[in-house]
C-alpha cells in the first residue's frame, strides 16, 4: 500500500516508518523539519509541512491508499484535535478513506481499565492537557465518516518488538499490566491496515 505517515518523527512514528518499509509499503513521512528525520529507503518518500497548515496537509494526503496518525506534543494540548481535523479534511477531499489514529488507552470506556495513580494523577494532573487533547481528537475521527480504527495504547516503553500482546480487551480488564513497547504500537497500527476487524473500533493495546 502506499501510507502517509503523520507524526513520523516522533517515537511511535519512526517505528511505524521503518516497520512500513520492511513489509513493503511504500511510504511517504509528513514531517515539520527534515533535518531530525535522516532515515532513507528507495520506497521512502519525504513530505515536509506543518499539521496545522491545512494546505500543506491537503497537498501530502493525495494518492495514498492509508493515513497512519502519531501526532502529539508531549504533555501539551492543541496538535492532536487540530492536526487531525486537517488530516481528515484532506482525507476527504482527496477520497482517501483508511484512517488508522494512535489515541491513548483511557478514553471513553477504556477509563475503566486505568488504575488510581493514572485516572488521578497522570490524567487527572500531569498530563490532563494531552489527554483532553485525545478527547477531541478521538470525536473528530469518529464523526469523520472515514473508515478509521483509533489504537489506545497503555504506557509507551522503549522495548522491542514482540508481537505478543493484548489487544480489544474489555473495558471491564483491570489485570493489563498498562504499558507496551512504541514497536509493538507499530506492529498492531500496521496489522489495521490489511485486517479490519477493528473496522470503526477502539482496541485498547497493553502486555
Amino acid at each position: 500500500m502506499k501510507v502517509i505517515i503523520f507524526g513520523a518523527s516522533g517515537s511511535i512514528g519512526r517505528n511505524l516508518v521503518s516497520q512500513a518499509l520492511e513489509q513493503g509499503h511504500a511510504v511517504t513521512a509528513f514531517v515539520r523539519d527534515p533535518a531530525r528525520f535522516d532515515m532513507q529507503h528507495d520506497k521512502l518518500s519525504i513530505a515536509v509541512g506543518d499539521v496545522l497548515e491545512a494546505t500543506s496537509v491537503q497537498k501530502a494526503v493525495a494518492g495514498h491508499d492509508a493515513v497512519m496518525c502519531t501526532i502529539g506534543a508531549g504533555r501539551k494540548g492543541g496538535v492532536r484535535a487540530e492536526g487531525t481535523r486537517n488530516i481528515i479534511a484532506a482525507m476527504k477531499a482527496a477520497s482517501v478513506r483508511r484512517l488508522i489514529c494512535q489515541s491513548t488507552l483511557g478514553i471513553g470506556e477504556s477509563w475503566n481499565n486505568l488504575n488510581v495513580f493514572w485516572k488521578y494523577l497522570m490524567f487527572g494532573l500531569f498530563i490532563r492537557p494531552a489527554f483532553l487533547d485525545h478527547v477531541e481528537q478521538e470525536k473528530l475521527v469518529r464523526e469523520s465518516g472515514l473508515d478509521w480504527s483509533i489504537v489506545r495504547p497503555a504506557a509507551f516503553t522503549d522495548g522491542g518488538l514482540t508481537g505478543q500482546y493484548r489487544h480489544g480487551f474489555p473495558a471491564t480488564a483491570n489485570d493489563t499490566k498498562l504499558e507496551i513497547s512504541r514497536a509493538d504500537v507499530a506492529d498492531f497500527m500496521l496489522k489495521n491496515l490489511v485486517d479490519n476487524t477493528y473496522l470503526r473500533k477502539t482496541p485498547g493495546l497493553s502486555y
